[in-house]
């Protein structure tokens, strides 16, 4: 494997939980770790994203995000965080999870989300390409499991569903195939902390 990427064997399941985690905090650490028991993974790489193509404003330096993303962690053997789009030249997630499928040969991949992106997945770039390439994990955040039941991805691919209780076996079949959890989860997003001023006033210039 090249210098840079996180190693990874034949026959792991490893989730990947995109974002620009501007800042990471306790809920994307929480959503982890559900993700990990929930869905039966090895790992879960964190791919801080250089940018995120449906926001407005740019994020802060990225060596600053992955810096704050590892602290948040403390350590957790079972999570990477990674600069992987930023090594790929990638932009869009379809194009991430192709570039990785073709990297990693027999590495089962999972792609995570919050039910809040759920709700406007089908805004993303190539988005049926990804629910069809791999296993989709989404976790109900509060205020959007309603929304995220409702989602037009959700109704598309409605006869592709696990139910919540056979979410262990979210890998053991071929895409398309997803599962939507419910999880006890914390309120805070990265938009409040920045609004707080938590996060730029927290960290170094």
């Amino acid at each position: 494997m090249r210098q840079g990427f996180p190693y990874a064997r034949a026959g792991q399941r490893i989730g990947l939980l995109g974002g620009s985690f501007d800042p990471a905090h306790e809920g994307h650490v929480l959503i982890t770790r559900e993700a990990l028991r929930r869905f039966n993974l090895d790992r879960v790489w964190w791919i801080v994203s250089p940018g995120n193509p449906l926001k407005a404003h740019g994020p802060a330096p990225l060596d600053q995000r992955i810096a704050s993303a590892r602290a948040s962690l403390g350590g957790d053997p079972r999570v990477v965080v990674t600069d992987l789009e930023a090594r790929l030249g990638t932009r869009y997630t379809a194009d991430t999870i192709t570039r990785l499928r073709a990297l990693y040969p027999g590495v089962d991949f999972a792609w995570l989300m919050g039910a809040d992106n759920l709700v406007q997945f089908d805004r993303w770039d190539h988005w049926r390409t990804i629910m069809e390439s791999v296993p989709v994990g989404v976790l109900a955040r509060p205020g959007w499991r309603m929304p995220g039941r409702w989602a037009r991805a959700a109704r598309i691919y409605a006869g592709a569903e696990l139910p919540a209780v056979a979410s262990q076996r979210l890998l053991d079949g071929p895409a398309p195939r997803w599962c939507f959890v419910n999880i006890p989860m914390s309120s805070l997003s990265s938009t409040e902390i920045r609004e707080k001023g938590g996060w730029r006033a927290s960290t170094p210039a």
